[in-house]
């Protein structure tokens, strides 16, 4: 399903050229700044110099549109991500420069929206919007925040991998949504289907939940099902979804469910995370959203993205799919045309050492 809207028709007219001479290395050791120097340093081939303060790892700019084909200019990337309605920034969720590029959308957003945005997070279930509510609110502290919301149980990643978000919500006053399903539904629905929740279990998903249907999705899914696949974002999230759904350490439990009900799981997680921020954008014209979700959730704009767009009219989605890379690529590899409607290539060296 493509989502891109003819809002952002200069992207046909960008060319590899524009950065070609900064395709050979990432920028590791300036500061989390604008991308600006990143651009400059790629441009010129001399690395920028890295700022008296070090603050995190920049992520660096080498994003390419799957339509176009060709590469963003920082003046580009800002009009497309400040220029969207709901924009959905894919992450591998132990990646510190997937959270930095998401960050870089964030600032895009409130910079074209002020205060009108809404930033939802797959990390936190429904039910701990009142307690996002007083962190964000800065009612109460991160610490407050971090045991009340049981962040360690509940998500278990780092959270300072997603605090400069939360960091730059607090700073701008932005709203911060709670787009999760509880756990406990995501693996009743794994193992006995939709039509096995209680009437208080189904009160989460929203009333109305569509399978997928989009082959690229189903296939993607499978992979991650059988826990096979070409690429290591296909093995890793296999590895999460597993652990999420049955628990950590229970892997060989994937018996007790059907790929059709894993499938079903699947769906009615993507559609609740959409619907409630569909929900929130739809009760609030002006506003832009932004989704902060595994890649999972995000490629092929089958999951959140499809769901947001069944829900919503008028609205221009955009979506980023993260992909791993040690160098950025001269041209958009073939293979990754269609992940979403531009591909952000990161460098994850630093997390694997």
């Amino acid at each position: 399903m493509k989502i891109s809207t003819a809002a952002f028709f200069f992207i046909a007219a960008v060319s590899a050229p524009a950065l070609a001479a900064g395709q050979a290395t990432f920028d590791q050791k300036s500061g989390a700044g604008s991308l600006t120097e990143s651009v400059k340093a790629a441009k010129s081939g001399v690395p920028a110099a890295s700022p008296a303060v070090k603050g995190p790892v920049a992520p660096g700019l080498c994003i390419f549109s799957s339509a176009a084909g060709g590469p963003l200019s920082e003046a580009e990337f800002s009009a497309v991500a400040g220029g969207a309605d709901a924009l959905f920034a894919g992450e591998t969720h132990d990646q510190m420069n997937d959270h930095l590029a998401q960050l870089e959308a964030l600032k895009a957003l409130a910079a074209a929206r002020g205060e009108k945005v809404a930033v939802g997070f797959e990390m936190l279930n429904l039910t701990l919007q009142p307690v996002l509510d007083e962190y964000a609110s800065g009612a109460i502290s991160e610490s407050e925040f971090l045991l009340k919301a049981d962040w360690k149980k509940e998500w278990g990643f780092d959270f300072k991998l997603y605090k400069p978000l939360f960091d730059l919500i607090r700073e701008k006053k932005l709203k911060a949504l709670a787009l999760n399903l509880p756990k406990k539904v995501v693996s009743k629905i794994a193992r006995v289907g939709l039509a096995g929740l209680t009437p208080e279990e189904r009160q989460y998903l929203p009333a109305r939940v569509d399978i997928t249907k989009n082959e690229a999705y189903i296939k993607y899914m499978r992979q991650t099902y059988e826990g096979h696949g070409k690429s290591r974002a296909a093995g890793t999230y296999a590895r999460f979804l597993r652990d999420y759904i049955l628990g950590a350490g229970t892997r060989a439990g994937m018996g007790d469910f059907t790929f059709e009900n894993y499938l079903a799981a699947m769906s009615a997680w993507n559609e609740t995370m959409g619907s409630r921020l569909a929900d929130f954008l739809n009760a609030n014209p002006g506003y832009a959203g932004l989704a902060v979700a595994g890649s999972g959730h995000v490629i092929y704009n089958a999951g959140i993205p499809a769901s947001v767009a069944s829900r919503t009219s008028g609205l221009r989605l955009v979506s980023f799919y993260p992909q791993e890379a040690s160098t950025c690529p001269a041209a958009l590899p073939a293979g990754d045309a269609g992940l979403a409607d531009y591909v952000w290539y990161l460098d994850h060296r630093e997390a694997k050492k």
